[in-house]
């Protein structure tokens, strides 16, 4: 056994210009977390900014890969080498555009559904069966230019959502550590808000 239970790595792009967008959300709750927890992300280990924290009584590494979000399984990969974890210690936190604005999903399993990090992380990991929460942000009409979409700036209302929903995410995540995925998924997998269907 390593020195760490779970790396919790959130996804997103490193610098200003993404700090606030879609894409970031993964690091958004990685931040989050890293304040409640009183955690500094502040050194550098296998191209990702880490920082410790004991939560739900294990000892964690909180990771913001800093290899664009394409080349994130290799930070992954590297950080889950160091500290001897299998795939299961890992808890990916990302933004998925399949499912709606402000949602939450935590799975043990899946394919990528083209997100490219999460491709990333599956081909360097060997496998698609390791925990992660999925953060929704179809803004429930079409998009036409994907890349674009979560690329640009939250507007102002999506600001004003984002701190609660940042809180919820950091609450599944705690919840995925201290409890087992399985009760985890059956406490935090909610719909968004005004939304009636169940998401996939």
């Amino acid at each position: 056994m390593g020195e760490f239970r779970y790396v919790v790595a959130g996804l997103g792009n490193p610098g200003p210009d993404y700090e606030m967008t879609p894409h970031n959300l993964g690091f958004l709750t990685v931040a989050r977390l890293a304040e409640r927890h009183a955690a500094r992300l502040s050194r550098v280990e296998c191209r990702a900014l880490v920082g410790q924290a004991v939560i739900g009584g294990e000892k964690v590494l909180l990771a913001q890969p800093q290899t664009f979000m394409n080349l994130s399984g290799q930070s992954v990969k590297g950080l889950v080498e160091k500290y001897e974890l299998g795939p299961d210690g890992v808890i990916l936190v990302y933004d998925d555009l399949d499912l709606p604005w402000g949602s939450l999903r935590i799975r043990e399993r899946g394919s990528a559904g083209g997100h490219r990090g999460v491709e990333d992380v599956i081909r360097c990991l060997g496998t698609m069966v390791f925990p992660r929460l999925r953060l929704g942000i179809d803004p429930g009409h079409p998009v036409r230019d994907s890349a674009k979409f979560v690329l640009a700036p939250f507007k102002s209302a999506q600001k004003q959502e984002l701190g609660p929903w940042l809180d919820a995410a950091a609450d599944a995540v705690e919840s995925m550590i201290a409890e087992g995925v399985a009760k985890a998924m059956t406490a935090h997998n909610r719909r968004a808000p005004g939304t009636k269907r169940e998401e996939e």
